[in-house]
């Protein structure tokens, strides 16, 4: 163990071999003493430059952490209004939407996009407020509600008694990116049942895919949510139609 020769913190004169262990102890009061009675003293003028750079360095993390900007995240939504859907004779039937589910790939809030073959990928500081399939589900029960085609268009949290259920998928959900611009890609399957026929063959009234396709005005997470809520616009009014067209041949 390495040892120090100290000379003057006990008899004039004398001197010991101590461990830096006992030195450290020695010095803490008699750093104390020499503070209050000789700031300049050069073991306190050592020390206290060492607390001072360590002090600022502490206060200049601190002031950088503060000043360090957060990467904000937007968030953004579909808007559009209900398709308007005039000259039809409503039918009095009642119609359950049932949630959609939605393709693995886009069951988050990330908004993808393809940008290669084979690949997708999805922005950072950019996302869907809610999921698609939340966003799909709503807005067609809205618009199919709005439509005014049908005696009564229930959601999944209504016990009310129906006659018809409306299930299906959001297959599609993207950003298409190509060297000639951007596109929104929107993909819907559906099928229509009628929830008290007991012959399963029968069961099933008919079964769709829609695939749409906006041009966005610019490469952004806004200009694809403006061309993605144009895509489902069109294909809920498409939808609409194809339900009620459907319900008013059983008549």
């Amino acid at each position: 163990m390495t040892r120090t020769k100290i000379i003057g913190f006990s008899k004039p004169g004398a001197s010991h071999l101590v461990s830096p262990a006992t030195i450290g102890a020695l010095r803490a009061p008699v750093f104390s003493r020499l503070w209050r009675k000789n700031p300049s003293h050069p073991l306190c003028g050592w020390s206290l430059t060492r607390i001072l750079l360590i002090g600022l360095a502490l206060l200049l993390s601190a002031c950088l952490d503060l000043k360090q900007p957060s990467n904000k995240i937007d968030y953004y939504s579909l808007e559009y209004d209900p398709p308007r859907m005039r000259g039809f004779q409503p039918v009095a039937e009642v119609i359950k939407v049932e949630q959609f589910s939605v393709a693995p790939i886009y069951n988050t809030h990330k908004i993808i996009f393809r940008d290669k073959s084979y690949q997708r990928a999805a922005y950072t500081y950019h996302k869907w407020r809610v999921n698609p399939a939340e966003s799909v589900t709503y807005f067609l029960a809205r618009d199919m509600q709005q439509s005014q085609l049908f005696k009564a268009v229930l959601t999944r949290s209504s016990k009310f008694p129906y006659a018809y259920v409306l299930e299906g998928s959001v297959d599609e959900f993207l950003e298409s990116d190509t060297a000639s611009g951007c596109q929104a890609v929107l993909a819907l399957s559906i099928v229509l049942m009628a929830e008290h026929e007991p012959d399963t063959g029968k069961k099933i009234l008919f079964q769709k895919t829609y695939q749409m396709s906006k041009p966005c005005k610019q490469r952004n997470p806004r200009a694809l949510a403006e061309a993605m809520s144009l895509a489902l616009s069109e294909a809920s009014a498409k939808i609409i139609n194809d339900v009620y067209e459907n319900l008013a041949d059983r008549k």
